[in-house]
């Protein structure tokens, strides 16, 4: 059979009326779903006696499945746990019923023990299936070698890699993505802000642990995109509780904490900065510079050396630099990144990030793609679609496929497309033009209340979107302790993981994390 989420078994906020109703009602949930496991029955049995419900575990429904798996050279047998948890915020705030997916690993007599790993992309908002699909899953999308073939030639296959040997995974989804949603009274936009949307993930991994006595394991936020602002504010919230809950590390992968430099915003020289390592890096790959006897890390090197003093330095004189100068700069621009040099002479040695999309491979009537430059597609404008997307086609047909037989789960009701129309429907923080978006600085509260907390940060060598320049900045402009930072780069773009070189090395990266070493 297939579970299909519906209304939770919600515990009353007053006494039932009584307890011949609740066993009814409780029957009927259980003919209805023979997959209702017994803490349910627990909770409502609660209910009945009068258990307040703000004292009581909230309730939700499961559904399991059994599996075994070999990861990192280990059978593992572990249990698919789908389940509804509900978040308030609040007596008077928003709530929100959450459908998380966990693999929890089997035989584990030291559950407080066993790490915790929770899950997220970004959006704002989107549901967890592009990391459960393509990385941390049992199962995982393998992408053919050939970037030209269509989605239809990936498939569905072990996932050797993940680290569901060292960490139980639990996969988050927003309401309003995935099976989550709001509850009945709450406005569909209510948690459509920064800090809102991190409190939703900050009661989630709160009542989560509670709920399976995990409170004390040691527990890790992995977030992927706008999901690592989501990481950022919820590390500070998580730390900061009264207690607080405990967080060992935060995984940010593509992170967009600065993203004003991440956006390459025009009138931003910073952004050109930051943002030259990225097209050089295309231009490697592309073929269109000049490699000689060096090593690709040796050409990045030289890059970022000369964005950071000379290109730099040029962008700060602006128009009071000398013909001669800017000459001189266009022609190193022209040599690192395959455009030519009157291009860049042209545009004041600025080009951005989306045209560069269409003008690297102008002369082959090609465009490259925006999340994933690396791949290819005909064109002459920067509108085009970006040909990376067939990424993101191939794991939402995957996980189709994956969930209806692995997870026995009915996906009719399961969005995968974002709620939020439009980045002007998202507050995200700001009020007025001269406010400051101070992500990071919430990645530094957290260290300084946690001097345990470590932080990883990983970045595609070929992701337009944000870049290694703006993620190697952002850690130089942060204040955070050194000794507990990393950044760790990947071939690939924006989903690097979807490379199976860089999936393993990511997840060698997680387990090193896991670890306790930096």
């Amino acid at each position: 059979m297939t579970t299909k989420f519906f209304r939770p078994l919600c515990l009353p906020k007053k006494r039932t009326k009584s307890a011949a109703i609740t066993f009814l009602l409780l029957r009927r949930r259980l003919n209805e779903r023979p997959r209702v496991l017994i803490i349910p029955l627990i909770l409502w049995l609660l209910s009945v006696l009068n258990v307040h419900a703000e004292e009581a575990i909230p309730s939700y429904q499961q559904s399991l499945t059994r599996h075994q798996g070999q990861f990192n050279g280990q059978t593992v047998d572990f249990t698919a746990v789908i389940e509804e948890t509900l978040v308030t915020d609040g007596e008077e705030g928003p709530s929100a019923r959450i459908v998380s997916i966990s693999y929890l690993r089997d035989g584990n007599h030291d559950a407080p023990a066993r790490p915790v790993i929770f899950l997220f992309n970004g959006g704002p908002i989107v549901p967890s299936v592009y990391l459960h699909m393509a990385a941390f899953g049992p199962k995982r999308i393998a992408f053919p070698d050939d970037l030209e073939a269509g989605p239809a030639t990936s498939s569905l296959v072990d996932n050797t890699y993940t680290v569901l040997d060292a960490a139980d995974l639990v996969f988050f989804d927003p309401a309003g993505t995935g099976f989550s949603r709001v509850s009945e009274g709450t406005a569909p936009d209510a948690y459509f802000s920064v800090e809102a949307d991190a409190r939703q993930l900050t009661q989630f991994i709160k009542t989560w642990s509670r709920n399976h006595n995990r409170l004390d394991s040691p527990k890790y936020i992995f977030g992927e995109s706008y999901g690592t602002l989501r990481a950022a504010v919820a590390a500070q919230q998580l730390t900061h509780l009264d207690p607080p809950v405990r967080l060992d590390g935060v995984f940010l992968m593509g992170q967009a904490l600065n993203i004003v430099e991440t956006s390459s915003r025009p009138g931003n020289i910073i952004g050109y900065v930051v943002s030259l390592p990225t097209l050089a890096a295309l231009g490697w790959y592309h073929g269109c510079v000049d490699r000689g006897d060096r090593t690709f890390e040796q050409f990045l090197d030289e890059v970022r050396l000369f964005a950071r003093t000379e290109y730099l330095t040029a962008l700060f004189q602006g128009d009071t630099l000398s013909p001669t100068k800017r000459d001189r700069i266009a022609h190193r621009l022209a040599a690192f990144t395959g455009l030519p040099a009157k291009l860049y002479i042209e545009n004041n040695i600025r080009i951005r990030k989306i045209p560069f999309r269409s003008l690297l491979l102008k002369d082959n009537n090609f465009v490259i793609g925006y999340y994933d430059g690396r791949y290819t597609a005909e064109g002459k404008e920067s509108k085009t679609p970006d040909p990376s997307r067939k990424i993101n086609a191939a794991v939402i047909s995957g996980f189709k496929i994956y969930a209806e037989e692995h997870l026995k789960l009915d996906l009719t009701e399961y969005i995968t497309d974002s709620p939020v129309k439009g980045l002007e429907g998202w507050k995200w923080g700001g009020s007025t033009p001269f406010s400051d978006w101070p992500y990071m600085e919430s990645i530094r509260k957290a260290m300084t209340k946690n001097p345990e907390l470590r932080i990883v940060v990983g970045a595609g060598y070929h992701d337009l979107t944000t870049t290694i320049g703006a993620s190697e900045y952002a850690i130089a402009q942060s204040g955070w302790p050194r000794g507990r930072v990393r950044m760790a780069h990947y071939e690939g773009g924006h989903m690097a993981y979807s490379v199976e070189k860089s999936l393993k090395e990511m997840m060698d990266d997680v387990r090193t994390l896991l670890s306790g070493r930096q």
